[in-house]
């Protein structure tokens, strides 16, 4: 058992964390959580030991062991990928060395009753049964399945370190991590790195992991699936509560409305008492009661409010110009890497409206087929970029593209067009850029900030295709959720490349995977596409490989089964219950004006002085007939939403 005592961290005469204690008991799985700059980084830190609080303790059980995956560290390129993941076996390897070394001595030895011969012998029992309990009848199957799991393929193996990119080798950092298996896991951000299948395996590895976690991520599914404990930084204060980040967020809101009433209540009072000390402060007769209410105040334990966050703000893309029917069309489409072949005579399709999601492995073409469809770089086949689609890019790296001699308040101000310009301060505060920060540089700031940054730029440019490459790899919870409810608002097109499952739910109807240089096409959202990929994957382990007939008749069965209605068929189910959905929504909002209308004409009304304003009346009865016009319209456009939608059910 950890534990953190009165811990204070401070910088500069800033109290990063004030007073901070808690424990991490054995087998805790805790998300840590606060928003950016909060403290969870440093809190990690002082868990593994790298750094000291400025006041306080940090009790670690000697013989306790910990392993710490940072967001960034340097790597080095010294070793085969196999080679530098069985580092974690270090103990193990340096036991096989000793055993090796024991056995031919004692194979040389010639005298088998020397004390030498008989030390040697139980020595090497020893060593073996110490190698059999730290595992190693089984480690190189360990490292195997960790690599594979993590998306490594097993012709990886011997390559160098070196040729993989900076997030494939924090892939090998995680994997030595987990294999060294300590008593605690520390991760920060581990998923920014992974794709959907990897985070799905490093989910189901730490849900099922003898011992404690503490886990940093913006990744609501992830922290929900693997987390039992969450603990939030806030105002340099921890607030500890055992359940997951979901239900924390329903507790926190509730605690905050019942915070937010005795913040109000205290606030009122020490405004009448200041106001009683300054009405009788000099008055000889008042004395008395000024001192008592002065020590009063001193006294008070008063209450701290987080500052609002503004996840609450509306922010909406631009109305998107008018585009073609078909946005983007691509026909037998090869990409060749000098002779390394990424993508194989595909073809796609996407028209107005559509949101899709591009999702599979690193390095399997999704971001190849993205600058393709940009006309970045050359390839085989043939493309068609639909009438008057304008396009806005957000790529990996759009945060190196922008202007460091700016100010982040200029960065927006040189593009804000309109009503926008006098809300730049809100849509900058609701990114997490408020006070100072704003006439920051934009060279001085993180990688996450400038990230943040260059999403906003796009979220004001007049497009009406979007085309969004890892969007939220830097973005915390709250920038996620308005990114996400700007974009399913937005009427243009959505094209995604995000391993973000909860991002790319209710955002997306149309999936796109990339395996093995093809792409396929999956309908409806995320989660129903990995429902349907693990009960594929499970009926593939339930297909005898000895008879290859059998294989080949439930496949057949299958495509018996989906060859009730065509493709075409099923997209244009898709399409209108996507359509009437929107339309549906559209009509209640309608609805929902007519009445808040109509509730201020009957206040108006109930006003003796208004019974013969005959406007008044004629706006009354337009109102009413408006309403009743637009109920009979909602009425039949969700009939004709739950027509399809039954259609849609039938053929899934």
């Amino acid at each position: 058992m950890i534990s953190l005592d009165k811990i204070q961290v401070s910088f500069g005469g800033f109290d990063l964390l004030k007073e901070t204690s808690f424990l991490v008991r054995p087998d805790d799985r805790i998300g840590l959580i606060g928003k950016n700059g909060a403290g969870k980084t440093t809190l990690l830190k002082l868990i593994s030991g790298m750094l000291q609080p400025s006041e306080g303790e940090v009790n670690i059980p000697k013989g306790t062991t910990i392993g710490y995956l940072p967001q960034e560290m340097k790597l080095e390129d010294k070793n085969t990928l196999l080679d530098e993941t069985m580092l974690a076996f270090d103990e193990l390897l340096s036991l096989e060395k000793r055993i090796a070394n024991l056995n031919v001595e004692i194979s040389a030895s010639a005298d088998f009753h020397s004390e030498e011969y008989l030390n040697k012998l139980n020595l090497i029992s020893d060593l073996n049964e110490r190698y059999s309990i730290l595992g190693g009848d089984s480690y190189q199957a360990e490292i195997e399945q960790t690599l594979l799991g993590l998306g490594f393929e097993r012709k990886d193996f011997s390559r160098p370190t070196s040729e993989f990119s900076g997030g494939w080798r924090m892939r090998v950092e995680l994997a030595k991590v987990l294999l060294k298996k300590p008593d605690i896991i520390l991760l920060d951000e581990p998923t920014n790195h992974l794709d959907i299948e990897s985070i799905q395996w490093l989910e189901n590895f730490l849900k099922n992991y003898k011992g404690s976690i503490v886990l940093v991520s913006h990744d609501k599914a992830f922290l929900d699936a693997v987390c039992n404990r969450t603990l939030e930084i806030s105002l340099g204060k921890i607030t500890d509560q055992n359940m997951n980040y979901s239900a924390f967020v329903k507790w926190k809101k509730e605690q905050r409305e019942i915070r937010m009433a005795s913040y109000r209540n205290q606030q009122k009072m020490i405004e009448d008492t200041e106001k009683f000390i300054e009405r009788f402060r000099y008055k000889a007769t008042k004395a008395v009661q000024v001192q008592s209410r002065i020590k009063q105040l001193d006294k008070l334990d008063r209450i701290e409010i987080e500052e609002q966050d503004n996840a609450s703000l509306k922010l909406k893309f631009p109305p998107a110009p008018r585009s073609g029917r078909v946005v983007v069309e691509a026909k037998n489409i090869t990409k060749i890497y000098d002779k390394l072949l990424v993508l194989n005579d595909i073809d796609l399709k996407i028209e107005h409206g559509e949101k899709v999601a591009f999702v599979g492995r690193n390095g399997e073409g999704k971001t190849t087929l993205v600058r393709i469809i940009l006309q970045q770089i050359d390839f085989s086949g043939s493309l068609n970029i639909g009438h008057n689609v304008k396009i806005g890019y957000f790529a990996q790296n759009q945060a190196q593209l922008l202007n460091g001699e700016l100010t982040v308040f200029d960065t927006i101000d040189e593009i804000a067009v309109g009503e926008v310009r006098t809300k730049i301060r809100d849509i900058l505060g609701a990114f997490l850029f408020s006070g100072d920060v704003v006439d920051k540089k934009v060279k001085v700031l993180s990688g996450g900030e400038k990230s943040r940054l260059a999403m906003i730029r796009l979220m004001l440019e007049p497009v009406n295709l979007l085309v969004l490459d890892e969007p939220t790899n830097h973005l915390d919870m709250q920038s996620k959720e308005i990114l996400k409810e700007a974009l399913a608002l937005f009427s243009g097109t959505v094209i995604v490349v995000s391993h973000d499952r909860e991002f790319l739910d209710g955002m997306v109807d149309c999936v796109y995977e990339f395996r093995n240089k093809k792409i396929k096409q999956h309908l409806g959202g995320i989660y129903n596409f990995l429902q349907k990929k693990r009960m594929e994957s499970l009926k593939e382990l339930e297909i005898p490989s000895v008879n290859g007939n059998t294989q080949k008749n439930n496949k057949a069965k299958i495509e018996t089964k989906n060859r009730g209605i065509s493709f075409e068929e099923r997209k244009e189910i898709n399409r209108n219950v996507s359509k009437l959905g929107k339309t549906v929504i559209e009509i209640e909002e309608t609805i929902e004006s007519l009445e808040n209308e109509i509730s201020e004409m009957d206040e108006l009304l109930a006003n003796p002085e208004n019974l013969e304003d005959e406007g008044i009346y004629n706006r009354y009865d337009t109102l009413k007939i408006e309403l009743a016009q637009t109920m009979e319209q909602w009425e039949k456009m969700h009939e004709e939403l739950e027509t399809w939608k039954e259609k849609k059910a039938a053929n899934e």
